[in-house]
């Protein structure tokens, strides 16, 4: 009989089963699942032995004392890697991880399809003012077609700001559109902005430029409250705010008075400070916001894409192999001595 050495762990947050059934392929992993509410000794037992902590992205879902930070990390002595759920990490504390040896890992470029999808909605529901058709039919009848009347976006301009996976396919849905598009990211060269089918530009021009400013950037200490004030005063009148990206980069606050001031046309938000936000939050009371509830990566295909190469980057993680979403590569030497040392 195979002896399981290699140890799993996740909470009991909704993942796609594609996860569970490639782990149990492997004869030499195991998975504990713990409840996140109600029972934090049965946690903390399945998280003290663990080899890899699978975590939610979720920062509103997940409780904090689950949170990977560090007092969770220096309880968990055997821990190598923590694996977020979903592209973004908030729920981890990738220095105190780096600190202690354990390796970060995500699934960026999982939902990508979906998101970018999810991108060109908001774009064409705020722009053929779809929403505010859709609920003035609920109320009267035979009202002026024209009250609602949009525009298009063929010939328009769409700024990225970030153009990684999501970015990427967003330019090329855009592109089908007949939209021009911009894009400023400083991770990623001139060159390569212009082979990814953008055209570089500094966020300064981007704002200026742009009919439609759309976030694909991630949420750091370099870009929360990046679109501010100062950055939608700067954005062309009557252009359109989408995110996608995280909370936090937009301050939801000055978004409110750009809008109530004219000085944007709407906004398209997937995602809030809180998730939810309340139901009275401002911006749910205006009409020209296209509001989801960070839906843009929760369909069938995306959750079960996530779910699958999550795993399969776990197996190789656990082999020895170099993991192709590493958020801390600086880790990586630790990480080999670590691994070594503990799974022999």
């Amino acid at each position: 009989m195979t002896t399981v050495h290699k140890r799993v762990v996740r909470s009991d947050l909704w993942i796609d089963p594609a996860f569970d059934e490639r782990l149990a392929s492997e004869p030499d992993v195991s998975l504990r699942v713990f409840p996140t509410q109600g029972n934090p000794a049965a946690a903390w037992d399945a998280l003290a032995n663990a080899h890899v902590y699978h975590i939610s992205a979720a920062k509103d879902e997940l409780p904090q004392e689950w949170f990977a930070r560090q007092e969770l990390v220096s309880r968990c002595p055997e821990l190598l890697c923590v694996s977020s759920n979903g592209a973004g990490y908030d729920t981890v504390d990738v220095a105190a991880c780096t600190a202690a040896g354990v390796a970060v890992v995500n699934q960026s470029g999982g939902n990508a399809a979906s998101v970018a999808e999810h991108t060109l909605g908001l774009i064409l529901g705020l722009s053929r003012r779809m929403t505010e058709g859709d609920q003035r039919m609920r109320r009267e009848v035979g009202y002026p077609r024209e009250d609602v009347m949009g525009h298009e976006i063929q010939g328009k301009t769409l700024g990225l700001v970030g153009i990684g996976h999501i970015g990427r396919r967003v330019c090329a849905l855009a592109h089908a559109f007949g939209m021009k598009v911009i894009a400023t990211d400083p991770l990623v060269s001139n060159e390569e902005i212009v082979s990814r089918g953008a055209n570089p530009v500094s966020f300064e021009e981007l704002l200026a430029q742009s009919d439609f400013v759309s976030l694909h950037c991630p949420r750091d200490t370099s870009t929360l409250k990046l679109m501010g004030a100062g950055a939608f005063a700067r954005m062309k009148k009557g252009a359109i705010f989408i995110t996608t990206a995280r909370g936090g980069i937009h301050d939801e606050a000055a978004l409110a008075r750009a809008l109530e001031t004219g000085h944007l046309a709407g906004a398209g938000l997937d995602v809030w400070d809180q998730e939810p936000p309340p139901l009275d939050h401002p911006l749910l009371a205006m009409a020209n916001v296209f509001a989801t509830f960070h839906m843009g990566g929760v369909t069938h295909e995306a959750r079960r894409n996530v779910a699958a190469i999550g795993a399969e980057q776990i197996v190789k993680l656990l082999s020895g192999e170099r993991p192709p979403r590493l958020i801390n590569p600086e880790v990586w030497p630790e990480f080999v001595t670590r691994r070594a040392r503990i799974l022999g």
